[in-house]
């Protein structure tokens, strides 16, 4: 079953410039897409990858639908999305796209079980369920999420009581909370240490064998071969999608750094 369907999604932004003798307005028409078609099995994992300039934001945006496209159809779980209303565009993104970002966006101020609640908030009550219901709900669906990251014991810790892998692991209950069509990161590692980073690979490639989508935007190779599937764009378009052929294991992989820094932390 299809979770993503693009069709010759195009991107463009009209830059206005002006002359500089008349100071006559020009539009420059930037192509940031130029017809990209791509599509996303339930349970796939797939990274996105590019160098700068290649579209990999503007895909990121339409596919998280912060943006809609120029043309083009997007089928996201069975909905059209080019063509929807802002209100369609919202339940979307709450209840169909989890977010991974690769600054937590953590509530400072919030424990961790208060910040993976916090998408549950924005859900529309059901009016046949009364308010202690829909609380005891929303909190034992966020219990839920932090077991499935492994941080059932750091439920009421604040983000600074965590070290940044954990506070990677509470965003991605967050993105998990509203078991959503799929889970797109943006970068996800981009602030961890090596250690933290096969930490986090870990639980995505475990969270994929439980059968959950997710779409990586990574630039880093070493990330893109724990996923199943690499999809590269260049200057809007998309230029190879291909099949990881050796796929790592991440885990087995943070196994042999912790057991090569043991010993160099003996030797020293």
């Amino acid at each position: 079953m299809s979770v993503i369907e693009m069709r010759q999604i195009k991107r463009e932004y009209r830059m206005d410039t002006k002359k500089s003798k008349r100071k006559q307005s020009e539009a420059v028409i930037v192509r940031a897409l130029r017809g990209l078609d791509f599509s996303a099995e339930e349970g796939e994992f797939v990274s996105v990858m590019g160098p700068s300039g290649s579209g990999k934001s503007t895909l990121m945006n339409i596919l998280g639908c912060l943006d809609k496209p120029t043309s083009g159809t997007y089928m996201l779980d069975g909905v059209e999305t080019s063509t929807s209303s802002a209100n369609t565009f919202a339940y979307i993104r709450n209840r169909k796209i989890g977010f991974v970002f690769q600054s937590f966006n953590l509530l400072s101020r919030t424990t961790a079980l208060e910040n993976v609640e916090l998408p549950l908030f924005y859900r529309q009550k059901d009016k046949n369920d009364g308010k202690q219901r829909i609380n005891l709900s929303r909190k034992e669906k966020a219990i839920a999420a932090l077991r499935e990251v492994g941080l059932e014991n750091r439920m009421d810790h604040f983000p600074s009581q965590l070290s940044g892998g954990q506070q990677q692991r509470v965003a991605i209950a967050r993105a998990m909370v509203n078991d959503p069509a799929f889970i797109l990161a943006d970068e996800p590692t981009g602030n961890l240490d090596t250690g933290m980073t096969l930490e986090i690979m870990g639980l995505f490639q475990q969270l994929n064998d439980m059968g959950k989508t997710i779409i990586m935007v990574t630039h880093e190779p070493e990330l893109a071969a724990y996923t199943k599937r690499i999809i590269t764009l260049r200057d809007g378009n998309l230029v190879s999608d291909c099949p990881v052929t050796e796929r790592g294991n991440a885990l087995s992989d943070l196994a042999k750094w912790k057991k090569d820094h043991l010993l160099l932390a003996e030797d020293i």
